[in-house]
């Protein structure tokens, strides 16, 4: 047995099939299945097990994992049934938060343990904090924190209250089983002729069922056990009249009609004999009546009877009394908030549209590819004009481009909402809600579906590692207790970046995050996330120290167990909940076990990201003379770490070097070329040539994702700058040129070389093949050769040298054909290769430790792509 010595128990048993979580103030087991094969052999001789003949193959049944997840599968599997507590099994998932009931009402839960009093407050009430409160007791404030308040549906002028007190309502559908006329009365009289009653199914699997309930009617509940204790007593029959003809007004019974008769023989003290046919009217009766269900009406009835107890697109807010004094603070569980409405105080906002305008889902989610062309977006600068772009507009003018460009998914940067824009989101302040500044959650819905209709994967990137320390709309002392949600002390903030750290061996906040995450699957049908800054939460440090790879850096006393408790969860429940999800690490401390499999101590991440790569590329254009790059440190630093290099997601540059301060390739490459300048098409051709190499590079000798920002594909002359203070919080660069893409000319050309690379990887799996066979690195001629499968790639970084024929070594011998050239017109190059160039025949030579070689031009700054098209034999 492996287990991490935590304040919070996870325990990985290796002989059983599920993952024990334990609580120290709350003993509880939260299990999770394991899907494993195990083949045991069993003798009872000495001798060694022979090899038998396979079973046959028998008819592949459903395991409890087949069959999904049933929050209610293990009443079924004893035989309970419990409307109650089936309900409480189904809703304890999703009930914090603001939730409709079926029965005429508005459920409202939040936690805030360190409050004394809690009530909902908004325009649907005049912002009264005594309306609606939570009541004492149980059924309003536990012992835990959690806060549980009730908002009845207000009835309209005329009507009366219903009848029943189960009485429950479909929202969706205009008509119910309770619209067709039929009377409660009719329900259970229809209840108890043809259903069981809960629990009285028990007698059919039992026969001493009946027996035992007899004795116990006669004796009482503690009747005699033994003959000691039976002491002298009538007959068993004389007995049984007598309490007959006291019961012989009670109501009649749904259980079979029995009577008891004495046979006189000393084994045989009394027999029980059922009455044949109400014997066999039981066993024909069904399982229990749902009358709940049976007495459901739609909601033409509803709307007709009540006026919804806080309509849609009400405004609201939590008010705690506290220690400190009262408190109104936007609901941790929101959905959907306005964090600085007009300068004033942010409020959440009800989004409960009626079925006719609610989102309907129109297309499926697209089937996970074996590798990732990952666009990376932001929404509100995705736009050309100076303004904070919508998803609307995302939706009609971007999805198109990113289909038209070749990549396969999508990755949203900046979409969860976050109350100031020049953060891009990374102070998170509401987790569970779209940003408002870009839409609705309907608008993001319709964003999500729509790429999935272009066979598009929706990637979130999600700040678990750290939360905005905001006080009136994020959870910065939420209850008025500086340790809700996160702890206390400097650990509980960012030695750098003025943010709160969340409290990870905490149950309740362990419940908020993985909830979280479930959500955005569930409710937006996202197909993964990109956790960021994983350094920040798995260390107390928060990643700021230096790493020399030694593990003991790595398991000290500055790792935050909790923290990757809380990672191992997550991979593990997405992946058992949503098999297809797809979750990226980003953590540039490349922590051992990153994407290896839980069950084998890894973490369990699906991708990690190498962002030592686009540091690289930086370091060098802004740094290093185009003569002195090192190629040995370029394959280095690409290739990684070997042992993760098939799970690492490449890119030469993200968002982090278009907005983080800094400047866009393209930026560092071509910012600085005047017009009229002497050296302007020299400069616009080294800009032009190393932009292309560098993705080239980057994108294929990887492993199986790659990564792109909008607009870094056709060069965008300009950084990202938000609007804030410090620029008169402009929005002059806060947008994108596509206006570039409509004109001939250097950006047009740059579109068109990374759509067709993004098309030479659909057409031949690139990245999907294994991690390539790196055979030609020379600093000197600063040429670069690997093979990876069928395809030979070649790169001379030298600015100024270039080769008629220069020798790499091939394994297959046969004709190699040019697929793809940096140097075409097309490409912004100068054509140097004529036609007859484009196909190249092996020779027998020996190089780079291959059989075979190809002699190949090599004009400078370009790189060449080829492949294999006829294997000669020799």
């Amino acid at each position: 047995m492996a287990s991490l010595s935590l304040s919070t128990k996870f325990t990985l048993y290796p002989n059983l099939t599920f993952l024990q979580f334990q609580y120290p103030n709350r003993p509880q087991r939260i299990t999770f299945p394991i899907n494993k094969k195990t083949q045991i052999g069993c003798s009872s001789t000495g001798q060694p097990h022979q090899q038998q003949r396979p079973p046959k193959k028998k008819k592949k049944t459903l395991t409890d994992g087949d069959k999904g997840v049933d929050p209610v599968g293990f009443l079924s599997k004893f035989d309970i049934s419990h409307k109650q507590f089936a309900q409480f099994l189904r809703e304890r998932y999703e009930i914090l938060g603001l939730h409709r009931h079926p029965e005429h009402r508005e459920d409202y839960m939040e936690w805030a343990p360190g409050a004394r009093y809690c009530a909902l407050v908004g325009d649907f009430n005049g912002w009264s904090p005594t309306e609606n409160c939570a009541k004492e007791g149980h059924f309003g404030h536990d012992d835990y924190g959690y806060w549980f308040i009730i908002l009845e549906d207000k009835l309209r002028n005329g009507e009366k209250p219903d009848e029943l007190y189960f009485q429950q309502y479909n929202y969706v559908d205009d008509y119910d089983k309770g619209d067709s006329g039929v009377t409660i009365e009719e329900v259970f009289k229809k209840a108890n002729d043809d259903y069981w009653e809960p629990g009285e199914d028990r007698f059919l699997k039992n026969r001493l069922e009946v027996p035992a309930k007899l004795y116990e009617q006669i004796f009482g509940p503690n009747g005699p056990q033994t003959l000691e204790e039976l002491e002298e007593i009538p007959d068993a029959e004389t007995r049984y009249k007598a309490w007959k003809e006291q019961h012989k007004d009670d109501p009649p019974s749904n259980l079979p009609s029995y009577d008891v008769i004495d046979n006189g023989k000393e084994y045989d003290i009394y027999n029980v004999v059922l009455d044949p046919v109400s014997q066999e009217k039981f066993k024909a009766k069904k399982p229990p009546l749902p009358y709940w269900f049976e007495t459901r009406k739609g909601r033409k009835a509803w709307l007709k009877k009540y006026r919804p107890c806080i309509p849609h697109g009400s405004k609201y807010r939590v008010y705690f009394n506290t220690p400190s004094g009262p408190l109104e603070r936007v609901p941790a569980w929101a959905t959907y908030v306005e964090p600085d409405a007009d300068g004033g105080q942010a409020f959440a906002i009800h989004w409960e549209p009626p079925p006719e305008l609610a989102y309907k889902w129109k297309n499926a989610r697209p089937k996970v590819p074996k590798s990732l062309r990952i666009y990376e977006c932001h929404v509100g600068i995705s736009g050309s004009e100076p303004k904070v772009s919508s998803f609307s507009d995302f939706t009609e003018k971007v999805l198109p481009h990113v289909k038209e460009a070749g990549y396969n998914a999508i990755q949203l940067i900046g979409v969860i909402e976050h109350k100031d824009y020049f953060t891009v989101g990374y102070r998170a302040t509401n987790l569970y809600a779209v940003s408002s500044r870009f839409g609705t959650p309907d608008d993001f819905k319709r964003l999500v579906d729509e790429a999935h209709g272009q066979g598009l994967l929706v990637f979130l990137e999600i700040v678990h590692s750290y939360s905005a320390a905001d006080e009136m709309v994020g959870l910065g002392l939420f209850d008025g207790t500086n340790d809700c949600y996160f702890h206390t002390g400097k650990r509980g903030h960012h030695k750098h970046w003025g943010t709160r750290m969340f409290k990870y061996g905490d149950l309740d906040v362990l419940h908020f995050l993985l909830s979280n995450l479930n959500w955005w699957i569930t409710e937006y049908q996202v197909d993964g996330f990109q956790f960021h800054s994983l350094s920040s939460m798995m260390y107390t440090h928060n990643g700021f120290a230096s790493f020399t790879g030694d593990l003991e850096e790595y398991c000290n006393q500055y790792v935050d167990r909790d923290a990757l408790l809380y990672l191992i969860l997550a991979n593990e429940i997405l992946h058992a909940l949503h098999p297809d999800i797809i979750t990226i690490a980003e953590d540039a401390t490349f922590y051992p076990g990153l994407c290896e499999p839980i069950s084998q101590g890894g973490l369990g991440f699906d991708y990690c990201v190498n962002l030592s790569v686009s540091e690289m590329w930086s370091s060098f254009l802004e740094n290093v003379p185009d003569h002195d790059w090192s190629m040995s440190k370029i394959v280095s630093t690409l290739m990684g770490n070997k042992n993760y290099a098939d799970k690492m997601l490449m890119y030469a540059e993200n968002h982090n070097q278009s907005i983080s301060g800094g400047r866009s390739f393209a930026e560092i490459l071509l910012g600085e070329i005047r017009e009229g300048s002497p050296d302007k098409e020299k400069l616009l051709l080294r800009g032009c040539s190393l932009h292309k190499m560098i993705r080239l590079i980057t994108m294929t000798i990887g492993g199986r994702a790659y990564l792109n920002f909008m607009g870094n594909e056709f060069g965008h002359p300009e950084r990202v700058e938000f609007p804030m203070p410090s620029n008169n919080f402009s929005f002059s660069l806060a947008n994108r040129r596509w206006d570039l893409l409509a004109n001939e000319g250097l950006h047009r050309n740059l579109f068109t070389f990374d759509k067709d690379l993004m098309k030479l990887d659909e057409n031949e799996r690139i990245l999907a093949r294994v991690l390539p066979s790196i055979h030609h690195v020379n600093d000197n001629s600063m040429v670069i050769a690997y093979i990876r499968g069928p395809l030979l790639f070649v790169f001379n970084f030298h600015p100024t040298d270039s080769y008629e024929g220069y020798r790499i070594g091939v394994e297959e011998a046969g004709e190699y054909q040019l697929v793809l050239n940096t140097d075409e017109r097309n490409y912004g190059g100068q054509g140097l290769l004529k036609d007859d160039q484009y196909s190249r025949t092996t020779t027998s030579q020996r190089s780079d430790g291959l059989r075979n070689s190809l002699e190949v031009p090599l004009p400078s700054r370009t790189a060449q792509v080829y492949k294999l098209s006829r294997i000669l034999r020799i």
